[in-house]
């Protein structure tokens, strides 16, 4: 195994930096957001354009909000958003850490609009421990579809045996799996320290 592909959220980022619950728990007492509303009129109606990249994320959420809440504005929204879905799980950067310092590439290969893919790359930070980051919105594909392994097995130029997809979603490691990826489920039990095992 020569590059990890590492899941963003619930594998690497964990919800809110207080106490790892869902960003939108107190999204309705804090912004007065309905999250019934919030997933009506704009996730489900507009997220998959927005997350193959086919669309902006402020053009559709701009009308949304008018809609459903026309005291918050976009920017005020977008910042709660990105701030309260941004804990990393520090021991995991740790392992990641070190899978670099024994040559192994350490990517982000997740389904992102591009605003929040900057925003975790740049504001969070992920860009210092990483070595990139591929991501739906930026590829024109998602996973589980298979045109997003071979985008991203074709950028790192690794054959696809010796690349290993960290991801929470077992439709994702699946299909990975199907495109001939080794592939890890990571879920709430999982320990980082299997990081090191894999790669050893």
């Amino acid at each position: 195994m020569s590059a990890l592909m590492v899941d963003v959220d619930g594998v690497l980022v964990d919800g809110r930096p207080e106490d790892g619950r869902p960003w939108q728990t107190s999204l309705e007492a804090d912004l007065g957001v309905s999250p019934d509303a919030l997933h009506e009129h704009f996730f489900a109606r507009c997220w998959e354009n927005i997350v193959l990249g086919r669309a902006g994320l402020m053009e559709h959420l701009v009308p949304a909000l008018h809609k459903i809440a026309p005291r918050v504005s976009p920017a005020e929204f977008v910042s709660y958003w990105f701030e309260r879905d941004s804990r990393i799980v520090a021991p995991l950067l740790a392992e990641l850490s070190w899978a670099r310092s024994v040559g192994i590439r350490v990517y982000l290969a997740t389904n992102q609009e591009h605003l929040r893919a900057s925003y975790l790359m740049e504001t969070v930070g992920l860009a210092e421990h990483v070595d990139g980051i591929f991501y739906s919105a930026q590829l024109g594909a998602r996973k589980p579809q298979m045109e997003f392994f071979a985008a991203v097995r074709a950028a790192v130029g690794l054959r696809a045996e010796d690349l290993l997809l960290i991801d929470d979603s077992l439709q994702n490691v699946e299909a990975a799996r199907k495109a001939g990826w080794q592939a890890l489920h990571w879920t709430r039990h999982s320990s980082p320290r299997i990081v090191r095992s894999l790669c050893t």
